[in-house]
């Protein structure tokens, strides 16, 4: 039993690290845009089909891919505020809904008109190695190490550099970062580019385990929610820590309970948290 516990566990952290990486940028861009964008888990699934078709089209192993998809999905999202975005930051909560919704409609059709419904994957030449009786994948792993590193780098970013230091002012009090000369409509463009770039990354390092279709944004973006909501909506560390938690969580209702009721279980935690504690584990009040 203690082999199968073992197992379990790194099961779910390594599932957990790429739930934090989807997590992160939906956390980054709640907390400084302050836009719930219902159409992130669309930009997985197309940075999934672009890993995808960089492998089939030209042979580029999904992980190399990573160097192409993160700068154009940084631009992607670049040009999403600075078009849709933008124009209704300022109109009511109800309108920023129909607008984020509405792009995960368009988009999940567009994929659905130009690659139809077929599910479809990228077998690389990793494989699972064995150690002391345990089966570690190696795709999950080199995704869960990827992850970290991505989710690392933003984080020094954030804490070190000019710009990260204005997001994380803009994010904290947005008059007092307009008092100080920050110029939040470039911080804002900024800071939705990076959260698309981190969900872009999540889809191409995603490719090797998951398979790719329309609406395969639609399943982990209601996970990267829960992580959000657990974590703490305007906490990047508890959304990694958040991720963690529903990675496990995941992995041990599936063994002991069913695979069919894994999600039943953290929405069930979903709901607790917002009960409980609407803030979050790491979020302010």
């Amino acid at each position: 039993m203690s082999t199968a516990v073992l197992q379990l566990i790194i099961n779910g952290l390594l599932l957990g690290g790429i739930y934090a990486l989807i997590s992160i940028g939906l956390t980054l861009i709640f907390g400084v845009v302050e836009i719930i964008n219902f159409a992130h888990g669309e930009f997985l699934m197309l940075s999934m089909y672009a890993s995808y078709w960089l492998f089939q089209l030209y042979g580029v192993d999904p992980y190399v891919s990573l160097f192409v998809v993160i700068p154009a999905f940084f631009a992607i999202g670049w040009a999403v505020q600075r078009i849709i975005i933008q124009p209704i930051i300022h109109a009511p909560p109800l309108n920023q809904i129909f607008a984020t919704v509405g792009m995960s409609l368009v988009l999940q059709n567009a994929a659905l008109f130009f690659w139809k419904a077929d599910y479809r994957t990228v077998r690389t030449a990793y494989s699972t190695v064995s150690f002391s009786g345990l089966m570690i994948s190696t795709p999950r792993l080199v995704a869960f190490v990827f992850a970290l590193a991505i989710i690392a780098a933003l984080l020094i970013f954030l804490k070190r550099t000019y710009t990260g230091k204005a997001i994380r002012a803009l994010a904290q009090e947005k008059r007092a970062a307009m008092l100080m000369g920050i110029d939040i409509y470039r911080m804002y463009k900024i800071a939705f580019g990076i959260g698309i770039a981190c969900v872009g990354a999540a889809g191409a390092i995603l490719i090797p385990i998951y398979y790719a279709f329309p609406t395969v944004g639609a399943m982990f973006v209601l996970i990267a929610f829960v992580v959000v909501i657990l974590g703490g909506y305007n906490s990047l560390v508890g959304a990694l820590i958040g991720g963690l938690i529903i990675g496990m969580v995941e992995a041990f209702s599936g063994f002991f309970l069913s695979p069919h009721l894994k999600e039943a279980v953290y929405f069930v935690i979903f709901i607790l948290i917002l009960l409980l504690r609407p803030a979050g584990l790491f979020g302010r009040a």
